[in-house]
């Protein structure tokens, strides 16, 4: 019988999880890229943590009791053995598989001994609690329907007892009432009403010495049984939080392909910087066979815009405050603004416009915003006629030059 039970109850948890998402392989994982070390995983299990304060509950419930005791009357009626009882219940889940509660119960006994006994009863439990279901399917917080089979220790205490068939008496002790420490065992089924509340039936079978009704008579274990229904409040609703080390190191390798792909880039615009530094026009270039060379400076020698534009970026302007902090320390320089703008932007007459627009905007920010004086600086609009750079993107741009 408790093999069918067993299998019957897990057989609910795998039909509930069969609509679920199917859990996280657990294949090793290898991730190789240009510059990156290896990252070899080979455990992909997924592990859960709970915060302190997560996952406690607080369980309300009443039922009924029926107490196996001793039956020495033929014509006892078993229908007033069932009692009502009342259940309340703190606990918490440290894991998504294991948790723990106490679990107190209160209500009367009511049995058939030489004549129509009965007695009042007070238990507290210390429960042991197991979620099948995530334990055999894969952990969802959200799951509609638990199984959850429990293990308990605890104390009774038993008074008002009134029966003609007791026969256990201890010295100074009262035959009306009694201590007992019983074990127990029981499974509870939860059904998720909403992220705070379950609902849930639960049974348990508790197992007391033969004395614990003052009467010890044929059987030496007397059994308790109880079934409960009420609701289990989640306090802060139900959260685990999930490490799978798999995903994290697939996190680390995207993040490491980014990383290479940036390298890769900045490679690129290296060696392009290269290119056209190799393209400017003397003086830019400071070679020692140029004639028109200059001594080295912190002035930037462009201006970049974009396409069909005369507007100076943010980028560009700190090369423009550059270039008027160079004038500043160097006042005897002048500086020749030579605009340029690319083929493919219009007809060479826009062009030869668009380019003086870019020289003027360059010469209005050092005058009007740096105050470098209009005498130092000169303005010439090459259009598209001249190409300073072998990729047309390039071209436009402003260029500084030693002006006369």
């Amino acid at each position: 019988m408790k093999k069918q039970l067993f299998l019957a109850t897990a057989a609910l948890c795998f039909g509930l999880m069969a609509t679920e998402s199917a859990s996280a392989q657990n294949d090793a994982i290898v991730v190789e890229e240009e510059s990156v070390s290896v990252v070899d995983v080979t455990n992909c299990k997924t592990n859960y943590a709970v915060n302190g304060h997560d996952n406690w509950f607080i369980q309300l419930g009443a039922g009924i009791s029926v107490p196996m005791f001793e039956n020495e009357l033929t014509a006892g009626d078993p229908k007033r053995h069932i009692t009502a009882t009342y259940n309340l219940g703190v606990g918490r889940w440290f894991s998504p598989y294991l948790g723990f509660r106490f679990s107190g119960y209160y209500g009367a006994w009511h049995w058939d001994n030489v004549s129509y006994s009965k007695a009042r009863f007070a238990n507290l439990n210390f429960d042991f609690m197991w979620d099948m279901c995530n334990s055999l399917g894969g952990v969802n917080p959200g799951r509609p329907v638990s199984v959850i089979p429990f293990v308990g220790v605890g104390g009774t205490y038993v008074w008002d007892i009134q029966s003609a068939g007791s026969n256990v008496y201890r010295p100074g002790q009262s035959a009306r009432r009694t201590w007992a420490l019983p074990v127990s065992a029981g499974i509870q089924f939860r059904f998720r009403l909403c992220q705070y509340v379950d609902f849930f039936l639960e049974g348990r079978a508790s197992f007391y010495g033969d004395n614990v009704n003052q009467a010890a008579i044929d059987d030496p274990i007397d059994i308790n049984i109880q079934a409960i229904g009420g609701l289990s409040f989640n306090l802060g609703g139900v959260n685990y939080q999930a490490y799978n080390a798999c995903k994290d190191q697939a996190y680390i390798a995207s993040l490491n392909n980014q990383v290479n792909a940036l390298r890769g880039e900045l490679a690129t615009t290296a060696a392009a910087l290269a290119a056209a530094e190799s393209q400017l026009p003397c003086p830019e270039v400071q070679q020692p066979d140029c004639p028109e060379a200059v001594a080295a400076s912190p002035m930037m020698s462009t201006v970049r815009f974009t396409i069909n534009s005369a507007k100076i970026s943010n980028e560009e302007m700190v090369n423009v405050y550059n270039t008027a902090e160079y004038l500043k320390a160097n006042p005897d320089v002048k500086v020749l603004i030579k605009g340029y703008a690319d083929k493919d932007t219009g007809t060479a007459a826009y062009n030869q416009k668009l380019s003086e627009r870019r020289a003027q905007a360059v010469y209005d920010a050092l005058t009007k915003t740096y105050g470098i004086s209009a005498d130092r600086l000169s303005i010439d609009a090459e259009g598209s006629s001249q190409q300073p750079y072998d990729v047309n993107n390039w071209n436009r741009i402003v260029i500084f030059v030693p002006g006369n």
